[in-house]
């Protein structure tokens, strides 16, 4: 009962507990690896956190308002080709094209916000045949093709540095900020608590939550197509393959940081320190020699024990929180 009593506990402070997990690992994948706490391995490990970490803000928005996107990783590639289209084939300025592209992410997100609301659809069948129609789109403008010759004007955005950090984490954790307050400090952000924990009472109490759930999914469009742009801006080219395994991940990361699976519970930080969970143990994997391969592997069994972990913990702890 005692030991029962501690874990419940710990449970209620979860943020705390997976930042604690974090700093665990982190110390030690620094005895387990020589290299794991170089200059170059931490410029690695923090840039390819970036890309997930926004697509991971944004689906733990929609999975604290009780909602899910499935397709996040297609829009964010789809948003990819129409930038390397405008800016390669069509001559369009790079920082206009970068910004057409995140007006796309946002109008994508629209269209699956809308579609959830308007048509009573669950968000997660409904943006797994959205997940179809948008990778769909990327092969019929591509023939599956890349295409090269993304103007250098815009490779900082990817590829710069600045004190040591890479530009992509920087702008990541300016959105994170910013997203954070908005959910902890603002009305909106309440709503979206609310929402979560009971539709229909928010509705009873005024609260337009259909708008609200538009809106996140509108923001979680935009943070995809960032990602997006972002990883075009990095690899100088906009391949059909972006955003193809930035599915799994973001779910993984938001329910390993305390965000439920069921709505109502969780903060954006807490997922993105289970997104830098999730980077630190593929970093391990790549250090020791293991084909990248089981990196997928890895990804879905984590999804699989932190959901069932989820799931098992709330009701068995139920009481004693």
């Amino acid at each position: 009962m005692i030991m029962k009593r501690f874990v419940a506990k710990i449970m209620s402070h979860q943020l705390i507990g997976v930042a604690s997990i974090l700093i665990a690992l982190f110390i030690g994948s620094c005895f387990a690896s020589e290299y794991f706490l170089t200059a170059y391995n931490m410029l690695i490990v923090t840039r390819t956190l970036a890309f997930i970490a926004l697509i991971t803000i944004g689906q733990s928005l929609l999975m604290i308002l009780g909602e899910l996107d499935l397709s996040l990783g297609s829009i964010s590639g789809l948003c990819g080709i129409i930038g390397g289209i405008l800016m390669v084939q069509k001559g369009v300025n790079p920082f206009v094209a970068f910004f057409f592209c995140l007006l796309c992410g946002i109008l994508l997100g629209f269209v699956n916000g809308l579609l959830v609301t308007k048509l009573k659809l669950s968000s997660l069948v409904l943006t797994i045949g959205m997940t179809g129609v948008y990778s769909g789109t990327i092969l019929v403008l591509t023939k599956g093709l890349a295409i090269t010759g993304i103007p250098e004007t815009i490779s900082f955005l990817g590829k710069g540095v600045y004190g040591g950090v890479p530009t992509p984490f920087i702008i990541m954790l300016v959105l994170l900020v910013i997203i954070t307050f908005v959910t902890q400090k603002t009305p909106f952000g309440r709503y979206i608590y609310a929402i979560g924990n009971s539709a229909q009472a928010a509705r009873m109490l005024g609260i337009k939550v259909d708008r609200i759930r538009v809106v996140c999914f509108m923001i979680a469009g935009f943070l995809a197509s960032l990602a997006g742009m972002l990883m075009v801006a990095r690899l100088g080219t906009s391949q059909p393959s972006i955003g193809a395994v930035w599915v799994l991940p973001p779910i993984a990361a938001a329910v390993i940081g305390g965000v439920a699976t069921t709505g109502g519970v969780g903060t954006p930080i807490g997922a993105i320190i289970g997104a830098a969970i999730i980077g630190i143990i593929q970093n391990i994997i790549v250090l020791f020699g293991i084909s990248p391969y089981w990196q997928s592997v890895v990804s879905g069994v984590i999804v699989v024990c932190a959901i069932s972990f989820d799931s098992i913990s709330r009701q068995y702890f139920k009481k004693e929180v």
